[in-house]
């Protein structure tokens, strides 16, 4: 059985390929992708990558508002999922907020530049404190 952190990691690999297909057009069912990365169905993978696609929008909208002179889509599709998830899981879910955060971090820290970790980490903390940075 996996752990939480290593879900995460698969739900971001998930929504890594969900843009890439996107971007390409082509068909995939979400479902199916899952069920690719995982041994076993997995409920916390399942509800966190449904949950972020039904909330991509508002998530996007959230993290561009704390992006200072910077877009989300100008980070890299790793990146973007990570920033996503961390979102997700601070508003739409009950994971501790310093859970949420931490974990998008260690995240960060294995997939992206440290430029990046800081930029993800200033975003979670900001989204957290409810903060604008107008």
């Amino acid at each position: 059985m996996k752990n939480r952190s290593e879900l995460r990691e698969i739900a971001m690999k998930i929504l890594y390929q969900v843009a890439i297909l996107k971007d390409t057009k082509l068909d995939y069912d979400v479902d199916e992708l899952v069920k690719d990365q995982l041994e076993v169905e997995n409920d916390f993978v399942l509800d966190l990558v449904h949950g972020i696609l039904k909330h991509q929008k508002e998530i996007i909208n959230i993290a561009n508002s704390y992006l200072i002179d910077w877009d989300l889509s100008r980070l890299n599709k790793v990146d973007q999922a990570i920033l996503g998830i961390g979102i997700y899981e601070l508003l739409y879910t009950d994971t501790p907020s310093i859970v949420a955060i931490n974990e998008a971090i260690e995240l960060s820290k294995k997939y992206s530049d440290e430029a990046v970790t800081k930029m993800i980490n200033g975003v979670l903390d900001h989204v957290y404190h409810g903060e604008s940075h107008e």
